[in-house]
């Protein structure tokens, strides 16, 4: 039995239980075992591919936008909308064939989107040539997840869809750290209580990847599901921000039946979509950074960076080198002390903060 064969039976294994108390331990085990098969067989479809034109698209500006959704729900119209970008639009599926980039100017910030062709039911398997639409999606700083209202309840499947190719929408990596060991058997450590996994299953899902000594510790209640990725390593964690289109086919009455949040829009009338870019600029976390040289004033074009940036990070995007020349920097703004604070390379800036670096 081939890989592709293993995973179907377990798939269905896993359809086939019930979620409860008494087979939480079955389930965690088989999930290890089918997310390390679809991992090998990644690995496996990686050296066998051949040169087939993917959506390869160079990432350039602040922030990379990916917009995820249905044929003809209007991804193409929106770009235009929000960059003037011309993407062929038409009302039929699947317009859009290729990766369309558009470049979205907004308060200092240069965000670029992406327009990819619409995802169909079975994506995460390929088709509909859709493990190339998701894998863009994996590089992406904000997925916005695009419906129209004729698909507004299919939300959850895209999620799905997205799931299945290893990303985590609106999710935190999970809070479990694991330091094999030579020898010494598993070690648990709980930070907090655990009401998901049990210790023999946790023994279990190391197992399963080959890991019998190790101290793994627990900073959260984690589930089987967060534990494997933990060990599978590869998952990316992306923030999403869903945009229900063409809403002007529609009564107000018809979005008291949809239980998650979403900006509104009609992008062929223009309806909501500066709501929109404020919107995405919001979910993107940017700040602006100032930077001045010494004796001179500060500069008035700002660095866009991302909420969390370190001096480090304001180094790597003035020079390649800057971070190895780095002797200090000073700080004025909010995130210092007093104005003109001295601080290191690790120093967190906040939005609006001024920053001169002093080299070796």
């Amino acid at each position: 039995m081939g890989i592709t064969d293993k995973i179907v039976e377990i798939e269905q294994q896993i359809a086939k239980t019930q979620v409860n108390k008494a087979t939480e331990h079955h389930l965690g085990l088989i999930k290890a075992k089918l997310a390390r098969l679809k991992k090998d067989a990644e690995t496996v479809g990686k050296k066998g591919s051949g040169s087939g034109k993917g959506f390869e698209v160079r990432k350039s500006g602040n922030a990379t936008v990916v917009f995820i959704g249905y044929p003809s729900v209007g991804k193409s119209t929106m770009l235009n909308a929000l960059t003037g970008a011309e993407s062929k639009t038409a009302a039929y599926a699947f317009t859009t064939l290729t990766c369309i980039p558009g470049m979205m100017p907004y308060k200092g910030a240069d965000i670029q989107l992406l327009d990819l062709p619409g995802i169909i039911a079975g994506a995460k398997e390929g088709k509909g040539r859709g493990k190339e639409v998701l894998a863009v999606a994996r590089n992406a700083d904000l997925i916005l997840i695009i419906l129209d209202v004729f698909t507004a309840q299919q939300r959850d499947k895209i999620i799905e869809e997205l799931h299945g190719i290893g990303i985590r929408v609106d999710q935190e990596f999970p809070n479990i750290h694991i330091h094999q060991n030579d020898k010494g058997g598993i070690n648990i450590i709980y930070g907090v209580k655990q009401t998901h996994l049990k210790e023999d299953t946790i023994r279990g899902i190391l197992n399963e990847y080959g890991i019998f000594n190790a101290n793994i510790n627990f900073r959260q209640d984690a589930t089987a599901d967060q534990l494997i990725d933990v060990l599978i390593g590869n998952r990316k964690y992306v923030p999403s921000l869903t945009v229900i289109n063409k809403v002007d086919l529609v009564k107000p009455d018809f979005f008291k039946t949809l239980h998650y949040s979403f900006i509104p829009i009609s992008a062929g009338s223009g309806y909501n979509i500066d709501k929109l870019k404020e919107g995405i600029y919001q979910k993107l976390n940017l700040i602006h950074v100032y930077t001045k040289r010494k004796g001179e004033k500060v500069d008035d074009k700002a660095l866009m960076m991302r909420n969390g940036s370190t001096v480090g990070d304001v180094c790597d995007e003035l020079h390649r080198d800057m971070r190895k020349l780095f002797k200090y920097a000073q700080i004025w703004g909010k995130s210092a002390k007093f104005p003109g604070q001295k601080v290191g390379i690790d120093h967190l800036m906040q939005d609006d903060d001024v920053v001169q670096i002093f080299k070796r």
